[in-house]
């Protein structure tokens, strides 16, 4: 029977001991990783500054795998595009000058190899997400990469970040290094969240502040636009609202003025004839040292001199954005004022209605600046309101002008209508006036034909009657004769005053001795005025007065003047006429005054007491009512003037009355020389 062959017998000592190693490395390394993990977990939770959290990780990992430097990157998402990263070294490259001869991307390409991975299989997205973390975290590490040991960490099913473990000598990395290193992956990605967590949420406040101001602007911009400030004013307050709300260092507003009419064609891509000037300005230093005017403000160039401005219709009316204007490689020249050396990031937004460029809202930056697509959309906002402000003021300014053009030419039109409505009443209180003395003027006519008319048919009849005595024949043979005569004389002076007033005839001139002539008429009056109780009292010059007038008319406006005295003086009184010689403004004059005392005249009853069958009021003296009219009459065809003057007596119910005759004493022909 055979026996089976036994092992040979083995110290149970030796046995036990070799069996343990591996376990009890495994358990102290799967302990390390714990703990390790345990600290990095312990940092993200106890550290509140973001920032700070990924240095103390970088720091505990080097430290803990005993490497030259550690880096820590995020990986950047879809919602924020901010990296971070953070860089652990050891002291005794601390202070190392930075190697200049290649740069960190020639070097990795050149020693990819140096580059491996914690976690394998590596696909291409991971390997191209290394490289790029490397490029960020490393490129200002002291010394150059020898070897490098990383792991993309992922959360939520993503990458968020990358582990870099980097020795500046040539180094081979133990499985026991990758196994710890991808043992703490998980922990690093807890980390790397929070960071990204914090940017997000950093962004998300930084968004809604920005929104918040953003939509003060807008409803600030409304408020203004509704307000009733002149246009410059509303201007100003916009730009300086809008650069201090993008945090602009420089805000220009500039409008257009067209020398010929706009236009705006995109095939031809012209640019138009105008000229651009600064109506608006906030400067982020004047705002700081309170000037209140800047030196451009007002300030004009002409558009064909700005390339900048030009872009705006050469590109069909796109705003031009321009990040760095040191970065282009087309510069192109702009208007000095722009100071585009100093202030290179530009953003010009055109201002547009119907197609028209109205001008420029433009912002600086002294430093580059990135545009973001919100702060583009804000700016064509306020331009969209800025050109509606402009337009709405145009309109009102035409509107405003057509209005008071036509408030103008009503108002001259009422005060055309306010003058013929006053003319136009003048005209009927004329026509009626001369309604009333045409009735005036035919019951005068029938009064003074009807009672002549009426003793001659009564005479008429009377001298028929059978045996009539021969001496009342003769009495009616008077009274025919009489009142004949007195329709002749009215028929004759009516003729006269027609002829007169329808200027016929020119006079015909003759010189007189006007005391002579003077001293006839009194002397053939003289009976009429003893008849009445009156004396009449003559003063002449010494010397012969001489005269250039007509005969009759002379005759006929003395006589009158007497006539008319003897009616209306009171008896026992003292008729005045006298006569002299006057020079006045270079012209010879001859003035006759004819006084009498009697009742008195009213300034109304002087108004028409010269005309036709007018006579004073309460005056019933038989006459025809023609002989003052009839005076004016020849006296103005004589070229004088006749002045009425009533001055009453002192402690009397009479008046003087005064009739002023002024005569050319020579005519413009027969002047003799002075």
């Amino acid at each position: 029977m055979k026996k089976r062959l036994s092992s040979p017998p083995q110290c149970p000592d030796d046995l036990e001991r070799l069996q343990a190693y591996p376990v009890k490395l495994m358990q102290n390394q799967e302990e390390s990783a714990h703990a390790l993990a345990q600290k990095i977990n312990k940092i993200v939770a106890n550290t509140s500054v973001t920032s700070l959290m990924l240095q103390e990780v970088a720091q505990l990992l080097g430290v803990a795998f005993q490497v030259d430097c550690c880096c820590l990157v995020t990986v950047t998402g879809e919602v924020s595009g901010e990296v971070t990263a953070a860089n652990w070294c050891a002291d005794q490259y601390l202070g190392l000058p930075h190697p200049d001869e290649i740069s960190l991307m020639e070097q990795l390409l050149m020693n990819l190899p140096v580059v491996q991975c914690a976690a394998e299989p590596l696909t291409i997205d991971d390997i191209s997400t290394i490289q790029k973390s490397l490029v960020i975290g490393c490129q200002y590490l002291p010394l150059p990469i020898k070897a490098v040991l990383a792991i993309p960490t992922r959360f939520g099913g993503h990458n968020n970040g990358v582990i870099s473990l980097i020795k500046f000598q040539p180094y081979d990395w133990k499985e026991s290094e990758k196994q710890l290193l991808k043992a703490v992956e998980s922990s690093c990605a807890i980390a790397f969240s929070q960071v990204s967590q914090a940017q997000l949420i950093a962004s998300q406040q930084q968004y809604l502040h920005k929104s918040n101001q953003y939509q003060s602007l807008i409803k600030q911009l409304t408020i203004l636009s509704r307000s009733n400030l002149e246009l410059n004013q509303m201007l100003q307050l916009v730009i300086a609202s809008t650069a201090e709300s993008l945090q602009a260092d420089r805000g220009l507003l500039i409008l257009l003025k067209y020398t010929d009419p706009p236009f705006r064609t995109q095939a031809k891509k012209q640019i138009p004839k105008a000229k651009a000037t600064v109506i608006g300005e906030w400067n982020q230093a004047a705002h700081i040292s309170h000037v209140n005017k800047p030196d451009t403000l007002e300030a004009s160039y002409w558009l064909s001199d700005c390339d900048l401005c030009q872009r705006v219709f050469t590109e069909s009316g796109k705003p031009v954005v321009i990040d760095d204007y040191t970065d282009q490689k087309d510069s192109c020249s702009s208007a000095p004022l722009f100071a585009i050396e100093k202030l290179p990031a530009v953003l010009l937004m055109p201002l547009e209605s119907q197609g028209k460029v109205l001008g420029f809202l433009v912002l600086q930056q002294a430093v580059a600046r990135s545009w973001q697509p919100a702060e583009l959309n804000l700016v064509e906002m306020v331009c969209a309101q800025v050109s509606n402000a402009i337009i709405q003021s145009q309109t009102l300014r035409q509107v405003q002008t057509l209005v008071d053009e036509r408030t103008e030419q009503l108002k001259r039109s009422l005060e055309v209508q306010a003058k013929l409505y006053e003319r136009t009443r003048q005209y009927v209180e004329q026509l009626q006036e001369l309604n009333e003395l045409k009735d005036e003027f035919l019951s005068n006519m029938s009064d003074r034909l009807r009672y002549p008319l009426t003793n001659m048919l009564m005479s008429i009849r009377n001298l028929r009657l059978p045996g009539i005595p021969a001496e009342r024949q003769v009495k009616y043979l008077d009274i025919l004769e009489q009142e004949c005569t007195k329709e002749i004389n009215l028929i004759n002076d009516l003729l006269t005053l027609q002829k007169l007033e329808s200027h016929q005839g020119t006079p015909q001139l003759q010189t007189i001795d006007v005391n002579l002539r003077i001293q006839e008429l009194a002397a053939s009056v003289g009976s009429k005025l003893i008849d009445k109780g009156l004396s009449i009292y003559v003063d002449l010059p010494a010397k012969p007065l001489k005269l250039q007038t007509e005969i009759e008319s002379f005759d006929r406006i003395l006589q009158e003047l007497l006539t008319n005295v003897c009616k209306y003086s009171e008896h026992d009184t003292i008729v005045h006429l006298e006569a002299a010689h006057q020079v006045e403004q270079k012209i010879d004059q001859v003035i006759i005054k004819v006084t009498n005392t009697g009742r008195g005249i009213s300034e109304a009853e002087a108004t028409y007491i010269f005309d036709k069958f007018r006579r004073g009021k309460g005056r019933w003296i038989p006459g025809t009512g023609l002989g003052l009219a009839l005076v004016k009459s020849l006296v103005q065809h004589l070229n004088g003037a006749i002045a009425l003057e009533s001055i009453p007596l002192k402690d009397s119910s009479l008046s003087e009355i005064c009739f002023t005759l002024t005569l050319p004493q020579f005519s413009d022909a027969s002047k003799p020389p002075t």
